[in-house]
């Protein structure tokens, strides 16, 4: 027999009490039993977004949700500033230039975050026009919050700190990042946020959520059509609350008792509990002589760079079929040259212990020069350390 750890950057594990809830029998949803959930669950999003605006919920992965802040707020033509650092920042570009957005990039090595300086430049450069060329404004600016594919955090707050005063709106895929890097909704000016269910709310996927200012509402005079993911028909039954079409009734009804957890622990000991793992995992990793991926990590996923001659979705294999410790690979052409280890949602100390065990014995399989225990070590040292704080 073999135990499984998942420690991806998502899926991320469930707590048993939410599989219990999915596994009840199932409701119907068009009664006061199902609103009288959905009413908590958009309460407590409120909460976990840290923000007093709407926040709508769809049954779509989070990338359904990237597309419907771009098909409810942009129109062909509209000039956007995309932050590119990673497969999540070109996926955005990606989406906007379906829409008929004209995207003007911020090119970000992978690895590193934006200077906030370099969106601010954007914003200045359209804001006087010297060309016919250059007589739209820039509508949005859209960036993320977590990179989850070389594990960055990208300022959010100075981001948002330069924007407010500006006609564009900023849009953040906090979907990797919600829940594991602080991401103070309202007080940094955020106007819209794109969350998933597979990855801090921990469940399976399926759920997407978005949350949007006045700002980002009033600026929805698109002219680009939606049906299913128009988020008018969402807000005018939120007052119920309902939702306009079919809800995937046992995801929320395991949504409300993840948010649950979430509010027993607090959300500040919640993201206190991510960077002490992060930390951890990180003060491992270098203990063993490898060397993180990205400049300004984030607290959800650890990226590290392979060792020569070790490859890493051979790593990755090892781990997971021998140890049982499910860890990710690099993404696009970081594919067999890193991998990343989670500290995301339903993970603890021990979570993280268990991977550095594995990490050093598949290393060390493959001809990895090491010291086992080393990085476990290092680990707990780390660890120890909040436990005599």
């Amino acid at each position: 027999m073999k135990k499984k750890y998942l420690m991806t950057p998502g899926p991320t594990p469930i707590p048993p009490e939410v599989a219990l809830r999915m596994a009840e029998p199932i409701i119907h949803h068009r009664t006061p039993q199902f609103q009288e959930t959905l009413g908590e669950v958009l309460d407590n999003l409120k909460y976990f977004f840290q923000t007093k605006n709407d926040v709508l919920l769809f049954a779509c992965s989070g990338t359904g949700a990237m597309e419907a802040v771009a098909a409810n707020l942009l129109s062909v033509g509209d000039k956007v500033v995309v932050v590119k650092g990673g497969k999540f920042g070109e996926r955005w570009a990606e989406i906007c230039q379906v829409y008929g957005a004209e995207v003007i990039s911020i090119d970000v090595e992978w690895g590193e975050a934006v200077n906030p300086q370099e969106i601010e430049e954007k914003l200045k450069s359209h804001q006087s026009p010297v060309t016919s060329h250059q007589s739209k404004p820039i509508k949005a600016v859209f960036t993320t919050l977590c990179e989850t594919s070389t594990g960055t955090l990208t300022n959010i707050q100075e981001i948002g700190n330069i924007i407010k005063n500006n006609k564009a709106i900023l849009i953040v895929d906090a979907i990797s990042g919600l829940g594991a890097d602080d991401l103070q909704t309202d007080n940094w000016n955020v106007d819209v946020a794109v969350a998933g269910s597979q990855k801090g709310l921990m469940l399976p996927p399926g759920l997407s959520c978005v949350s949007l200012s006045k700002k980002a509402w009033a600026s929805m005079e698109n002219e680009l059509p939606s049906y299913y993911f128009n988020f008018k028909k969402y807000k005018k039954v939120l007052v119920k609350p309902d939702t306009p079409f079919t809800p995937a009734i046992s995801l929320i009804i395991g949504l409300r008792e993840s948010l649950r957890l979430i509010r027993k622990e607090g959300l500040k000991n919640v993201l206190a509990r991510h960077r002490q793992l992060a930390a951890a995992t990180r003060a491992g990793i270098q203990e063993i002589g490898l060397q993180l991926f990205s400049k300004k990590p984030s607290s959800a996923v650890t990226a590290v760079q392979s060792p020569v001659n070790i490859n890493s979705s051979k790593l990755i294999s090892i781990m997971r079929d021998k140890f049982g410790v499910w860890i990710a690979d690099g993404q696009a052409e970081l594919k067999g040259k890193l991998f990343r280890i989670a500290h995301l949602g339903y993970i603890e100390k021990f979570d993280t212990i268990i991977a550095l065990s594995a990490l050093e014995m598949a290393l060390k399989e493959m001809g990895y020069k090491l010291e086992l225990g080393k990085a476990i070590g290092a680990a707990e040292r780390v660890l120890e350390g909040e436990n005599n704080a």
